[in-house]
């Protein structure tokens, strides 16, 4: 499996840090079109803790940001001041889960451009383990300008 972005190079596109940077690499990219990436999902991740005790299972609001931050890394990496830019959700339409991710799970994030435009965007998610559909849902989101005091 090739690599096309590492974590570092992925931290260079999203504001996200751990705990909450939820894509390690991405595999496949096609500008405009699609982005494939990988989630190793540990027995170490923090909200296993309380998620449940005994029965880990990754939450699913989780897996659906992990497919928008593939989505987000889509979208800024066609904007030339991406580092002046953040992508923010607008709407999740048509989630739906299929089986619980569980430690151990190599999570493969499938997202593809259903229509792309400079300032927002649509795309449609799968989340796999295994080749089997777990989670898949729409994606709507924004580019906003980041706030310069931060």
């Amino acid at each position: 499996m090739d690599i096309v972005l590492d974590a570092r190079a992925i931290q260079e596109f999203l504001p996200h840090r751990y705990p909450f940077l939820l894509v390690d690499r991405i595999i496949e990219l096609v500008p405009f079109e699609r982005i494939v990436g990988i989630k190793q999902v540990t027995i170490n991740e923090p909200f296993f803790q309380g998620h449940f005790p005994g029965a880990p299972v990754m939450p699913g609001v989780l897996v659906v940001e992990a497919l928008a931050q593939c989505g987000a890394v889509l979208a800024l990496r066609e904007i030339a001041d991406r580092d002046k830019k953040l992508v923010l959700f607008s709407g999740i339409d048509n989630a739906r889960f299929r089986r619980a991710v569980v430690p151990g799970d190599t999570l493969t994030l499938e997202v593809t451009a259903l229509r792309f435009r400079q300032r927002a965007q649509r795309m449609r998610g799968e989340a796999k383990v295994n080749g089997q559909l777990v989670a898949e849902a729409e994606i709507m989101s924004i580019v906003a300008d980041r706030d310069p005091a931060q």
